[in-house]
């Protein structure tokens, strides 16, 4: 009995967000044949709405995908399977991933768009507020809380630069260091001169209603009453997928790419939030055009 061929694509892209639907939308239109492998775990599967989108400004992150799923799966060429990728690896002229359920499948290119998970405090009630009223970016959320009492989680360097960021829509806001304050003293007190408190005091736990930040609860038993807070957490690769292509890593934990998303191995290639600090849905989906852009020149030098 004849063992089953492994189906083969032109392209392979894991990761179905925004980058990801976006090259699958250009590949398409391209004539390739295109498989997106999602594992329907997005970064911002909890933030109720997206901004910054010229056109769709204000729509739900789930609507967004939704629409991008309806217009590229309108391609003939473009399927879609919602699986999560274990393993990639390349072979003599192409790649071959696995999934959790043991499919196969290679492509001649493959698109890592598999973003960032972010690491959240062990801070009883900030994974709830995460992406709802506990904020990483004023570019996307900045107009939303700009009158409301709003403050800063972080400490020295990073916590300045935030806190000098966030002045310009919270002019009245306060920073929390949570635990003495690496600040240096020019940073303490150029603060201090925009009347900006720093407390540093550390936070026990986030009083919140649905994700909705209410007060900020603190060691010494004290409250403080707060609509919003911004904070930047660490963050890791969403897996191991491009160690294991042996794609070269920056020293903050990006992937390495040109300004088309390629990466060190050839034919791998990179888009969305895995290889740079701009975690905006617009870029996403930028990102994700370029890397078609060029695959599709690649494959087509090859055709011809």
């Amino acid at each position: 009995m004849n063992k089953p061929s492994t189906p083969s694509y032109d392209v392979i892209i894991i990761g179905g967000s925004y980058a990801g639907l976006s090259a699958a939308l250009v590949l398409g239109r391209s004539l390739w044949t295109v498989l997106v492998l999602d594992s329907g775990q997005p970064a911002n599967r909890q933030t109720p709405y997206s901004h910054s989108f010229l056109t769709r400004d204000g729509e739900t992150p789930a609507e967004l995908t939704r629409i991008a799923r309806q217009q590229a799966l309108a391609y003939p060429t473009v399927s879609l399977r919602d699986t999560t990728v274990t393993t990639a690896q390349p072979l003599d002229s192409s790649f071959q991933v696995r999934t959790n359920e043991g499919e196969v499948f290679t492509a001649k290119r493959l698109i890592l768009a598999t973003g960032l998970t972010d690491i959240l405090p062990d801070l009883p009630g900030f994974a709830e507020c995460w992406g709802i009223s506990v904020l990483h970016c004023p570019f996307c959320h900045g107009y939303e809380v700009k009158d409301q009492v709003v403050g800063v989680l972080g400490n020295g360097d990073d916590g300045f630069g935030l806190t000098k960021l966030i002045h310009h829509w919270n002019p009245g806001l306060t920073l929390f260091t949570n635990g003495p304050s690496t600040l240096t003293p020019e940073q303490t007190a150029k603060l201090y001169q925009h009347a900006i408190p720093i407390v540093e005091t550390p936070l026990v736990a986030l009083q919140h209603q649905d994700g909705h930040l209410i007060a900020l609860e603190l060691a010494d038993q004290s409250t403080q009453p707060l609509q919003a807070l911004y904070a930047r957490p660490a963050m890791q690769q969403s897996n191991d997928l491009a160690r294991q292509l042996g794609c070269e890593m920056d020293e903050m934990g990006f992937i390495k790419v040109d300004e088309f998303g390629k990466t060190s191995v050839m034919g791998v290639f990179a888009a969305g939030d895995n290889h740079t600090m701009m975690r905006q849905v617009l870029v996403a989906a930028t990102n994700g055009q370029r890397a078609a852009v060029m695959i599709t020149r690649e494959l087509m030098e090859e055709e011809f």
